[in-house]
């Protein structure tokens, strides 16, 4: 019986397999597999499609060559992010790959902008998912389980045959480990984890993926990144590009790089004391300088070693510098936690 997505995703996918430990320590010194089926996929075909993207989004579309892809954002007029997304060049259509809760409202902007223009956006989530593998042995147990590809670069990506079906494998932008993405219909998702975990890979929960996400210092729209948000204060400068042309929200962005930098920024914490929730007031000198918004206990060889992202003024956000969360003691860390990760 064919399944969905979501149905898929309730069968093969679990929060916790109960070795958080386990496996955080495999996605860093070995080779996790685990369910992506909380990722979307937005199919964007036409002549228009690759001009009008470009005018939609905040990085270069129009110098995209095929099989390559990118991060970027989407703006309202006032240059605040409405949502995330990668977008992706097959040569014959445009793939956008956005969060699943994003979807509707990315479906919505899009179809709110397409007027004139020869493109059609077609959600293909049901038809496409993602089976995620992260860790130094990846590419190593890929291979051991049949799956062949070329050497890839950051986002670029391949598609191949692997047991007579068609899969797309995407090199990942995680900072900390090398990770990959293997796209496929909904029913060989599962025949795909099965013969990585019998090569070899463990099967990772939803948990130990989020504390790698804070570990890596990767912001998650609607958490991390609000519509409140500015790019700049993001720090994300891989989803912007300064001579790709006009888009929506680009005056905003362009005004505040040539008139000097926002006034606070993405950042990490690692903490002396209890994890503090998100929303957590950040302060310096007694006075409120920025705020939490994910915190997560890492998994190290000595215990556990309590971090957490979220925004600081710019002028206290230098690593090692004291802060108070809550009262509790605090430091100012760079971005991905790798010095923890390594020396833990």
């Amino acid at each position: 019986m064919d399944m969905s997505a979501t149905e898929l995703q309730g069968s093969v996918g679990a929060a916790d397999f109960g070795d958080v430990r386990g496996e955080f320590k495999v996605l860093v010194s070995g080779c996790g597999v685990y369910d992506w089926a909380q990722r979307a996929k937005i199919k964007l075909t036409g002549k228009d499609r690759v001009r009008w993207l470009n005018g939609m989004v905040t990085n270069n579309i129009r110098d995209l060559p095929p099989g390559h892809g990118v991060y970027a954002f989407v703006l309202n007029a006032q240059g605040h992010i409405l949502g995330d997304l990668y977008a992706y060049n097959s040569g014959e259509s445009l793939l956008v790959d956005t969060d699943r809760a994003q979807l509707e409202k990315m479906l919505s902007f899009f179809r709110k902008y397409i007027i004139m223009d020869k493109v059609e956006a077609e959600d293909i989530s049901d038809k496409l998912v993602s089976v995620g593998i992260a860790g130094p042995r990846s590419r190593e147990l890929l291979k051991a389980a049949g799956v062949q590809f070329p050497q890839l670069e950051t986002l670029h990506f391949a598609e191949i045959t692997w047991q007579q079906t068609s899969v797309t494998v995407v090199r990942g932008d995680n900072p900390l480990v090398e990770s990959y993405e293997l796209w496929s219909a909904p029913d060989y998702s599962k025949t795909l984890r099965q013969a990585l975990a019998d090569a070899g890979a463990k099967s990772i929960g939803a948990a130990t993926v989020e504390l790698l996400r804070i570990a890596a210092g990767i912001p998650r729209y609607g958490q991390d990144i609000r519509e409140r948000d500015l790019p700049q204060e993001t720090e994300q400068e891989r989803a912007l590009n300064f001579t790709k042309g006009c888009y929506i929200g680009q005056e905003i962005v362009e005004r505040i790089r040539s008139r000097g930098a926002v006034h606070r920024k993405f950042t990490g914490f690692e903490i002396e004391g209890p994890l503090p929730v998100p929303g957590t007031k950040v302060q310096a000198a007694g006075k409120d300088v920025g705020e939490v918004t994910s915190a997560a206990s890492l998994p190290v060889d000595a215990g556990e070693r309590k971090v957490a992202l979220g925004y600081c003024r710019r002028e206290v956000a230098t690593p090692g510098r004291e802060v108070t969360i809550e009262g509790v003691t605090a430091r100012i860390s760079q971005l991905p936690f790798a010095g923890i990760v390594a020396n833990g």
